[in-house]
């Protein structure tokens, strides 16, 4: 990948880049809407992801490409603006760009700019946070400056938060950016504070992605934001992550029925965050499946995020021997499903589960076999 990288970016711009960086995407392993509400969460860096050449120019001008459309978006550097319609990707990396000045950090005044990803889109594997870690690697390469990971990630949220307009938490970035082969992720997402947990061997995600995604997600998404932080407050705390489910109980009076289930969901979610590395620890894998399978079905009856596509694979997986558990991975609303595997999962069963879905939907999901990689990175 990397030389198709380089020469991609050598034939558009007719110069080799400055520095190239790849960021994986991730899985969310459990942890469902728990990042924004102060709460736990364990993700996987993925072994695909987003890859970024990058060179500086000397002219005032922002120049951003990507190998999944034709032609080149040329923003001013002095008047740089969120882009719409088949230009809204490019606010990733302009948000990143613009951002870097509110971290204190110096921005590259001109710029040439490919990606190229390896990563289904709309799966639920977070692509944008990739395409942001990446984009905060290669132009930190330009500048030569070395802020903690933690800075990094943080400026990926912000950029994600304040210039795209999605109130997401800190899993996406902090999995991308902290990942490690072999390893989850843990984030506390209070602090944030970051950690690795090893994976027992013999553990396999299979991702099936159903290509659907619902038209008005970014709403939706934005109103079960609200909906936890209304909740917060009902109950006098500034987080859910704050109230105990016996806090929940004595305050469900306060509450609409919508913001209860809300918040059960967010905080017996996080209780089954504590209960997987538990189960880890102690490589009790079955125990993991059936957490990862009670989340989906919190998200699916209390949180609401689930649709008929999901809900569909997810039956058929947990039927199936082999499977530890399933559920929806990502902010839902389509997207995609984890299947928890060991390593008796085999293809035919894979395409078993798709074709069960093709009867139903008339079309076939994307499946997926991935293994855990490491996190962003500067590659050359």
């Amino acid at each position: 990948m990397r030389n198709k990288v380089i020469d991609q970016f050598s034939r558009l711009y007719g110069h080799p880049p400055a520095v190239v960086t790849r960021a994986p995407g991730r899985i969310e392993f459990i942890g469902n809407h728990t990042d924004y509400n102060g709460g736990t969460v364990l993700g996987a860096a993925i072994n695909h992801g987003v890859w970024v050449a990058a060179g500086k120019t000397a002219v005032p001008e922002l120049r951003f490409a990507t190998a999944a459309q034709s032609g080149v978006v040329t923003v001013p550097a002095g008047a740089p603006h969120r882009r719409n319609g088949a230009e809204r990707w490019v606010n990733y990396p302009l948000g990143i760009w613009t951002s870097f000045r509110e971290f204190g950090l110096r921005q590259p005044a001109g710029l040439d700019y490919l990606a190229v990803s390896d990563l289904p889109v709309g799966a639920g594997l977070s692509s944008s946070a990739a395409l942001e870690l990446a984009s905060a690697l290669a132009y930190l390469a330009l500048t030569g400056e070395h802020p903690p990971r933690e800075m990094v990630v943080q400026l990926g949220r912000h950029a994600e938060n304040n210039f795209v307009g999605v109130p997401c938490g800190i899993l996406d970035q902090g999995v991308s950016g902290f990942g490690k082969k072999d390893h989850l992720v843990f984030i506390d997402c209070r602090g944030p504070h970051f950690d690795t947990v090893p994976l027992p061997a013999g553990a396999h995600f299979w991702i099936f992605n159903t290509h659907t995604k619902h038209a008005l997600i970014d709403g939706l998404y934005a109103a079960r934001h609200r909906e936890c932080l209304d909740a917060a407050q009902a109950l006098g705390v500034d987080l859910l992550a704050d109230v105990t489910l016996a806090r929940l109980e004595q305050g469900k009076t306060r509450l609409s029925e919508t913001g209860y289930r809300r918040a059960r969901h967010v905080v017996e979610e996080i209780d089954r965050v504590t209960r997987v590395r538990t189960a880890l620890a102690r490589g009790d894998l079955a125990a993991v499946g059936r957490l990862l399978t009670a989340s989906h079905r919190s998200s699916q009856v209390q949180f609401e995020n689930s649709t008929t596509e999901l809900d569909l694979l997810v039956e058929a997986l947990t039927d199936l021997a082999h499977v530890y558990g399933a559920r929806l991975t990502g902010g839902g609303f389509g997207g995609a499903v984890l299947a928890f595997t060991d390593a008796g999962f085999s293809p035919v069963q894979a395409e078993q589960v798709a074709g069960v879905y093709a009867r139903k939907f008339g079309s076939r999901p994307g499946v997926l076999h991935c293994e855990t990689g490491d996190g962003a990175e500067v590659i050359a």
